[in-house]
């Protein structure tokens, strides 16, 4: 097994509860890690042998374009989506962040993080 990692893939997205949010919008960061086998494209060097990360990337910003209430949900749809489309990936940790969220505190970033394996 081997691992991928999009580290810090920033978006400005509409995510959150309140009006304002869905109006303003807000700055994001996610961190993405995918398990895989890659035994075979270490030793072929082609592309087709591995879990293409342009891939990942536009999964994670597509569904963070699609406004949520909660990072729960787009965090969600985020791994469905990896899981739907990549049959290779047999483990994701995400966590997507709301970076100066408005809760009334000196917070620098809310981050909800999920792990999940293929069943």
């Amino acid at each position: 097994m081997g691992t991928i990692k999009l580290n810090k893939i920033r978006t400005y997205s509409y995510h959150g509860c309140l009006i304002e949010e869905g109006k303003i919008g807000s700055d994001y960061s996610v961190d993405l890690e995918i398990k895989t086998d890659l035994r075979k494209s270490c030793m072929s060097d082609n592309l087709e042998d591995t879990v293409d990360y342009v891939l990942l990337n536009s999964i994670v910003v597509e569904e963070m374009a699609i406004r949520s209430n909660l990072l729960e949900h787009v965090a969600q749809r985020i791994i469905t989506r990896v899981f739907s489309e990549i049959p290779e990936v047999s483990r994701i940790l995400l966590a997507v962040s709301k970076l100066n969220p408005p809760i009334g505190g000196d917070v620098e970033a809310v981050t909800v993080e999920l792990e999940e394996y293929r069943s």
